[in-house]
């Protein structure tokens, strides 16, 4: 039999939340594992206004409304959770420790936040061993421009994915993106008293941005693939 309980009478805030017409989309966001950054003024107003009341919401289904050092939101799933869970694929592991590294850099200020994927190419390339790269795409591949080519397709790939997390956001041009505070979720093992562009720099280049990692974007909310997305997403764009 249904329960009709109404002892737990609904928070008057909490109403107002719920009642909001910006709630639907922005509660659908959260439970496909989008982060919500200021850059996305009238979600980012709400979640900063009824916080505590949408935090108390969320844990009756056993996940946690985080609000980030940063400013940025996200859901963070518990075992128990009801919402689905997805894992990201390791060189989506890899690229997004690279983006935080690019978001401390300098580079950032010059280009205005701006980057494009042949920046974020060039940057992978330099700051990860290309062989293991290479095999995180093919555990066969032996360096031929095939398997470099493919190497492309899987950082656009990841981007994409990024993207839809909301770590990144198109910028006119298709090959254009900027870096999101929110990226910064990959750097929650390196909030300590050293230099966090030279903490980052380290772990990447020794695979500790990868490998044996409990890294709070593991568990990135929602129904998404694991490792790899389906090959006609290949054919997406950035934007």
């Amino acid at each position: 039999m249904l329960s009709t309980n109404t002892e737990l009478a609904l928070n008057p805030r909490l109403a107002q939340a719920i009642a909001n017409p910006l709630f639907p989309a922005l509660d659908n966001q959260l439970r496909t594992g989008r982060h919500i950054s200021a850059d996305e003024l009238e979600a980012h107003s709400l979640l900063q206004e009824y916080y505590p009341e949408l935090e108390a919401f969320y844990q009756r289904y056993q996940v946690e409304l985080v609000r980030a050092p940063e400013g940025f939101y996200y859901l963070r799933p518990r075992s128990t959770s009801e919402i689905n869970t997805a894992i990201l694929s390791e060189l989506e592991m890899l690229v997004g420790k690279v983006l935080c590294y690019l978001y401390l850099s300098p580079d950032r200020l010059i280009n205005e936040g701006v980057f494009s994927l042949l920046d974020l190419q060039e940057e992978v390339l330099t700051l990860a061993n290309e062989t293991a790269l290479l095999r995180m795409v093919n555990q066969r591949a032996g360096g031929s421009d095939l398997d470099r080519r493919k190497l492309q397709d899987k950082l656009k790939s990841a981007i994409r994915r990024l993207k839809r997390l909301g770590m990144v956001s198109a910028v006119g041009s298709q090959d254009k993106f900027r870096i999101s505070e929110a990226v910064f979720r990959f750097a929650a093992d390196v909030r300590t008293d050293e230099d966090p562009r030279e903490l980052q720099l380290r772990m990447i280049r020794d695979g500790e941005a990868v490998a044996g990692q409990e890294d709070p974007t593991d568990h990135a909310q929602g129904g998404e693939q694991a490792e790899n997305d389906p090959e006609p997403d290949e054919q997406e764009e950035l934007q």
